[in-house]
C-alpha cells in the first residue's frame, strides 16, 4: 500500500548504497540551477525573490514522496509563472499583500485540482493538447517572456502589459536605456550563452548570478542606478492565509484549471521522456497526485504554482541521478542557503535575472518542432503558428482557451470526415482492400462492401450516410446489397443508430439491403440492455460475424431472388 500511495518512499525503503554518490552529486547540481532559476522566476511571477526560493525547495520534497518518476524535478516553470501573474494582476488591484495572498490560494487550488484529477484517474488529460498546439502555446509564452524582460535588461521603466505594446514601448525607450544596466545585462547574457554552449555540465545560471553579485558589490553598481533585488529574509516561511474572498476564489478556479492543463501536459511529457530513456514506466494518474502534492507544499510555504522542470530534470539525468533522493538532496542544499547565505542575495542584479529568464524562455521556444512540422504537415504547422499568434494577440489566459479550442476543432475535423472506402478482393493478397489503394481489386456485381474507419457519432453519421449514397451512385451495376464492415467502429451514440436505421429504411424502399458485418459486442455497453436485445433482434438477418458470412448471405439471397425472378418470367 505504501509503495502505491508513495512510490518515492517505497523506492527509498529499498535503496541501494551504490546509488548514493550519484544521487548526492545530481542533487547538488540540481540545487545549483534551481536556486537562481527560482529567484529569477519569482520576478517573472511578480513576487519577492524569497518566494521563488520557497517554490524551488518544498515541492521537491513532496514530489520525492509521491512521484513515480525517478528523474523528474519539480519547481518553478516560466509558462506557469506567467500564467499565474496574468491571472492575479487584475484581481490584486495593485495591492502587493493581496497579490501574495491570491498567489497562495492559486497554488493551493491548483494542487487540489491536481489531486482530484488523480483520484478520478484523469491522467489522459496529458494528451488533451496535441503536440503542435502545445508547442505553439509555449512558443507564444516564450516570446511574451522575452518581451517582458527587455525593460529590465535595458534599464528603462515600462508599463505595457501585453506583447505588442511591450515591443512598441521598447522602440520608444531605446534612447533612454540605463547604460550600466545594459552593459551588465548584456555581458551576463553573453556569459550565459557561452557557458551553456561550451560547458553545458556547469551550473551556468548560478555562475552568472554569482558574477553579477560580485560585480555589484565590487563596483558599487547599485549606487549608480543598477537595480538589485534587495534583502532576502532568512529562515522558513511564515504561513499566512488571510484571504477568504469567495468571488476571488471563484475567479481563480478557472485559472487554476488552466494551469493544471498546461503544466501537467508539459510536465508529464518530460517525465515520460526521461522514464523511457531510463527503462521504466510512470503512472500518469500518480503523477497528477504528485504534482498536486507539490503545489500544495508550495502553497503552504507561501509559494507559487509549480510543475515538472525540464532543464533541472535534464541536469539530474546527465549527472546520473538514480532515485527521488536527488530532490531531497537538492531541497536540503537550498534550505541551508536559505538559512545561512541570504545576505549576498540582496545584491543580485535584476539584469542578471532577466538574462537567466530570457535564456530559459528561448529554450522554451521550440524551433526544431516547427521545422519538423514544416517538413511533415503544413496543416499542423498552421495550427501551431495560429496558437502562437493567438497567445500574442489575446494574452496568456485566453491563450489556454484558444489552445483547447483549436485542439477540439482539430479533433472534430479529423473524425468528422474520416478515411473510408469501398472494398474488393486482390489476387494474391488475403482479405479485402480499398479500391483507392488497389484499383485492380475485384468487386461483386450488385454488392458494395464499405468500410468507415472511425467511430460513428452524431458529428459524422451524416457524412457516413452521404458516403454510402455516393458509393451506390458510383456503382457500375445496380446495387442490391451494401455490407458495412464495422470492425473499426468502437463507439456509437443514439443519434448514429437512429440515422443508420433511417438510411436502412431509405435504401429498403429502393430495394437495397443495408447489412452490417463484424459489429463489436462492446458497442452494446452504451445502451440499455433491453433495448439492445430488441434492436439486435429486429435486424438479426442483416448482422454477420464476418465478412465472408455476409458475402454468403448476399450470395444466398441473390440466388434466391434470381430464381424467383426466373420463375416469374417463365410463368
Amino acid at each position: 500500500m505504501v509503495n502505491k500511495l508513495m512510490p518515492g518512499l517505497g523506492l527509498l525503503r529499498h535503496y541501494e548504497r551504490g546509488w548514493l554518490r550519484s544521487d548526492v552529486t545530481a542533487g547538488l547540481s540540481v540545487a545549483a540551477i534551481a536556486l537562481p532559476v527560482g529567484i529569477a522566476y519569482a520576478d517573472l511571477a511578480g513576487v519577492p525573490a524569497v518566494v521563488g526560493m520557497y517554490s524551488a525547495i518544498f515541492p521537491l520534497l513532496a514530489y520525492a514522496l509521491f512521484g513515480s518518476s525517478r528523474q523528474l524535478m519539480t519547481g518553478p516553470d516560466a509558462a506557469t509563472c506567467i500564467i499565474a501573474a496574468a491571472a492575479l494582476g487584475p484581481l490584486a488591484g495593485g495591492d502587493p499583500e493581496r497579490y501574495l495572498a491570491l498567489m497562495v490560494m492559486l497554488s493551493l487550488m491548483t494542487g487540489l485540482i491536481y489531486i482530484v484529477a488523480g483520484i478520478a484517474r484523469l491522467g489522459f488529460i496529458a494528451n488533451f493538447l496535441s503536440q503542435p498546439i502545445l508547442t505553439g502555446y509555449l512558443n507564444g509564452i516564450a516570446l511574451i517572456i522575452v518581451a517582458g524582460q527587455l525593460q529590465k535588461l535595458f534599464g528603462y521603466s515600462g508599463e505595457a502589459a501585453t506583447f505588442f505594446p511591450k515591443l512598441t514601448e521598447f522602440v520608444h525607450n531605446v534612447s533612454d536605456v540605463h547604460l550600466p544596466t545594459l552593459a551588465l545585462g548584456m555581458a551576463l547574457l553573453v556569459a550565459l550563452f557561452v557557458l551553456r554552449y561550451f560547458a553545458p555540465r556547469l551550473p551556468a545560471a548560478l555562475i552568472v548570478v554569482v558574477i553579477g553579485i560580485g560585480l555589484v558589490m565590487t563596483l558599487g553598481l547599485d549606487q549608480i542606478g543598477v537595480a538589485v533585488i534587495g534583502s532576502v529574509p532568512a529562515g522558513l516561511p511564515v504561513p499566512r492565509f488571510n484571504l477568504f474572498d469567495a468571488a476571488a476564489i471563484k475567479r481563480l478556479l478557472g485559472d487554476a484549471a488552466g494551469i493544471v492543463l498546461v503544466s501537467f501536459t508539459s510536465g508529464v511529457l518530460t517525465a515520460k521522456s526521461f522514464a523511457q530513456r531510463n527503462g521504466y514506466e510512470i503512472d500518469a494518474n500518480r503523477e497528477l497526485i504528485a504534482f498536486g502534492a507539490g503545489n500544495i507544499a508550495s502553497g503552504l510555504a507561501q509559494g507559487f504554482p509549480v510543475t515538472g522542470a525540464d532543464s533541472r530534470t535534464a541536469v539530474n539525468d546527465a549527472m546520473g541521478g538514480k532515485t527521488q533522493l536527488v530532490g531531497v538532496v537538492a531541497a536540503g542544499s537550498m534550505l541551508l542557503i536559505l538559512f545561512f547565505l541570504t545576505g549576498p542575495m540582496a545584491y543580485v542584479p535584476t539584469a542578471a535575472l532577466a538574462a537567466v529568464i530570457m535564456v530559459a524562455a528561448l529554450g522554451l521556444f521550440d524551433y526544431a518542432e516547427l521545422r519538423s512540422l514544416y517538413d511533415i504537415s503544413h496543416r499542423e504547422l498552421f495550427l501551431s503558428l495560429a496558437t502562437t499568434v493567438g497567445v500574442l494577440i489575446l494574452g496568456v489566459l485566453p491563450g489556454v482557451l484558444l489552445a483547447v479550442t483549436l485542439s477540439l476543432l482539430w479533433l472534430l475535423a479529423v473524425v468528422s470526415k474520416p478515411h473510408d472506402g469501398v472494398l474488393g478482393r486482390v489476387k494474391g493478397i488475403k482479405g479485402f482492400h480499398n479500391l483507392n489503394d488497389f484499383p485492380e481489386a475485384e468487386t461483386i456485381p450488385g454488392l458494395i462492401l464499405y468500410r468507415f474507419d472511425s467511430n460513428l457519432m452524431f458529428f459524422n453519421v451524416d457524412y457516413f450516410c452521404e458516403r454510402v449514397r455516393a458509393a451506390i451512385a458510383a456503382a457500375d451495376t445496380p446495387v442490391e446489397w451494401v455490407i458495412v464492415d464495422a470492425s473499426s467502429i468502437n463507439v456509437v451514440d443514439i443519434t448514429a443508430v437512429q440515422r443508420v436505421d433511417a438510411l436502412r429504411d431509405e435504401l429498403a424502399a429502393r430495394g437495397i439491403v443495408l447489412a452490417l458485418a463484424r459489429v463489436k459486442l462492446s458497442l452494446n455497453r452504451f445502451f440499455i440492455e433491453e433495448w439492445t436485445k430488441k434492436h439486435n433482434q429486429l435486424y438479426a438477418g442483416y448482422r454477420f460475424h464476418t465478412l465472408n458470412s455476409a458475402l454468403r448471405g448476399f450470395s444466398k439471397r441473390h440466388r434466391s431472388k434470381t430464381r424467383g425472378k426466373q420463375k416469374a418470367d417463365d410463368g
